[in-house]
């Protein structure tokens, strides 16, 4: 909490500072309006391509069997969006820095993000949730785009990367619904069952019959003991750490547990609040993901206590998609 505490404070410091800068150069070097550009260009650079969805819409149309079918299409529409927002506004503020064409309040408020490493308010209206500086920002962009092209091209993946998805409860559901029309289910009363697996992301050579395997999350306030597999104490000033590989297995009528297990929250991004989209799901909040516990509530007949999960809510345990750097 303190190292927390003291990183927030020298950001909120950081971010008065900057925002007291000069907005013309008094000495050498570069003018601020050549630092933009050079920014702009580079950013440019990347080369950020559009999906082609008629052809992803003609290799995995809709089927009742299949919903990630849906889901990857719904994907690409949103980071279509995104790269579009990206690349059309790069353009016009280089054009703007040129005189080429006016300087709207919209490009000046993005080119004062640009010159301060933060994300253009431009880009964040069409953009999934992150609290990443612009640089990190754009690096995790690629690698999202990366992955969802590499879904396209090669089909299905044996485990998914959580955090590269824009909606991941669509995906979520979309698991949900493969499942009830496998068996011939009411959707409603399936739910999923969790396994911390060891395989790493990268040797999973093969899908689940049922269910996905998903990776990406950080766990805060506790640590992972991959042979006790149960949650253990966060190891001295380590405050995020890489969780393993879930399976998440859709079951039918599974009672949820209620001894010796937390039900460990999982957001998008460290804000740890959100609000409810026209959807009916969080723009913040994926899931619930119960982990097994090592820790017992106070008492003789502890293992048998109820409020089990006691110990890891004083401590904020909780699961990410992404963290702020």
């Amino acid at each position: 909490a303190d190292i927390v505490c003291a990183q927030n404070e020298t950001s909120e410091l950081c971010g008065i500072m900057l925002s007291l800068q000069p907005k013309v150069s008094s000495g050498g070097g570069q003018t601020r309006e050549e630092v933009i550009e050079q920014v702009a260009l580079d950013l440019q650079s990347r080369h950020l391509e559009l999906f082609d969805l008629d052809d992803i819409a003609h290799r995995y149309p809709l089927s009742y069997t299949q919903s990630m079918n849906r889901v990857l299409s719904q994907e690409c529409m949103r980071y279509n969006k995104l790269i579009a927002a990206y690349n059309s506004s790069l353009s016009s503020l280089l054009k703007a820095l040129k005189g080429l064409v006016v300087m709207s309040s919209e490009l000046e408020a993005m080119a004062t993000s640009l010159f301060a490493n933060q994300v253009p308010a431009l880009w964040t209206k069409a953009a999934y949730p992150s609290l990443k500086p612009l640089a990190a920002w754009v690096d995790d962009l690629q690698r999202r785009l990366g992955f969802m092209r590499g879904r396209a091209d090669s089909g299905t993946p044996s485990c998914f990367w959580i955090s590269g998805l824009y909606f991941p409860q669509a995906f979520l559901t979309g698991t949900l619904q493969n499942y009830a029309r496998k068996y011939k289910l009411a959707i409603d009363t399936v739910s999923f069952d969790y396994e911390v697996l060891d395989i790493k992301p990268d040797r999973c050579e093969r899908a689940p019959d049922d269910g996905c395997y998903i990776y990406g999350f950080f766990l805060e306030g506790a640590s992972w003991d991959a042979q006790k597999r149960v949650l253990v104490e966060a190891q001295p000033k380590e405050l995020y750490t890489v969780f393993p590989m879930l399976w998440l297995h859709p079951r039918e009528n599974r009672p949820p547990p209620t001894v010796g297990v937390y039900s460990c929250p999982a957001y998008k991004t460290l804000t740890r609040a959100g609000t409810l989209s026209t959807t009916g799901h969080s723009t913040n909040f994926v899931l619930a993901v119960e982990l097994p516990s090592s820790e017992p509530c106070d008492g003789p007949f502890s293992w048998y206590c109820e409020n089990f999960s006691a110990h890891w809510i004083k401590r904020a345990v909780a699961l990410f998609c992404a963290l702020n750097y």
